[in-house]
């Protein structure tokens, strides 16, 4: 990409260049995950070091993000503990009683352009510079840590290939990078039926069973993602490395009973924009007002 930019060729060469770029960052990120779970390798400072490492390239500060990923698996599928480490989700009851603005804050959160390209430019440009700032002194030294050298990458960069170079490259990839994370992240909770409860009748194994979707991708770009399709397997059993999902998967035909969502049917995911429960499904804006007009 720096020769092709450097050598004045077509920018949309270059653009095609950073889409692989992308993937294989998408599958580092993968890696950063398994090392926050302390599953990628057996040594906690292993796990440590790559962790940080691989937080840097990924621009997300590890132990920050580490603690708010592991409140998402204690509360996935929980009503009563939304809004840490998830999309934001509302119900139609909220919504319904909702202030306009927040309803419309809401939409225009839900909106793709928003949620799939904003967000990647706001959530690993701008918030996990902040994110973990006040939380614990853990917390606090991964957010400046990696601040302090992502900007020295950036300035390293600048001087031997240029900024205008450096950015050219790095922008497109973390953008292409990110909307694929949070793609990946979005269907893997946000999917027909679903799953949420109240506390009272919330539980783990069926958050786990019927909150988590086995995603089923091509060949290819389940290696590029780490096996992070195999996301109701992650969620039983957390400790498990990205690199083991697919055995364990082979080896238990309990598993092999969850439906798989196809790319098709995971296109549906993107009009799932309320919690019913009544219905105990997801349900469209339009869905939602059929149910209380």
């Amino acid at each position: 990409m720096i020769y092709l930019v450097n050598g004045g060729y077509p920018y949309w060469m270059t653009f095609i260049a950073s889409m692989a770029a992308a993937c294989f960052l998408v599958r580092i990120f993968i890696l950063f995950h398994d090392c926050c779970h302390g599953s990628f390798f057996k040594a906690r400072r292993a796990n440590e070091t790559l962790g940080y490492i691989a937080g840097i390239l990924t621009f997300t500060p590890y132990h920050a993000w580490r603690i708010s990923h592991l409140k998402h698996h204690a509360t996935n599928g929980q009503l009563d503990h939304r809004g840490e480490g998830d999309i934001w989700t509302m119900t139609t009851a909220e919504y319904r009683d909702a202030p306009l603005m927040t309803r419309a804050l809401y939409r225009f959160y839900r909106t793709p352009v928003v949620m799939f390209f904003l967000g990647p430019i706001l959530m690993f440009i701008v918030l996990h510079r902040f994110s973990g700032l006040g939380g614990s002194p853990k917390e606090r030294t991964s957010v400046i840590l990696t601040n302090l050298a992502i900007g020295a990458l950036i300035v390293l960069a600048g001087f031997a290939i240029g900024f205008g170079t450096f950015f050219l490259i790095q922008l497109p990839v973390i953008l292409m990078a990110g909307t694929m994370g949070i793609w990946l992240f979005y269907v893997q909770h946000q999917f027909d039926p679903g799953y949420w409860a109240r506390d009272r009748e919330w539980n783990p194994i069926e958050a786990s069973l019927k909150g988590s979707s086995h995603y089923r991708l091509p060949r290819i770009l389940q290696w590029l993602s780490g096996n992070i399709g195999l996301h109701t397997i992650h969620h039983l059993k957390p400790g498990i490395p990205n690199y083991r999902l697919q055995e364990c998967y082979d080896a238990t035909p309990e598993l092999q009973e969850v439906h798989p969502l196809t790319f098709r049917e995971s296109l549906r995911s993107l009009r799932m924009h309320l919690w019913s429960e009544e219905r105990n499904a997801f349900v469209s804006f339009r869905e939602a007002r059929s149910l209380y007009t």
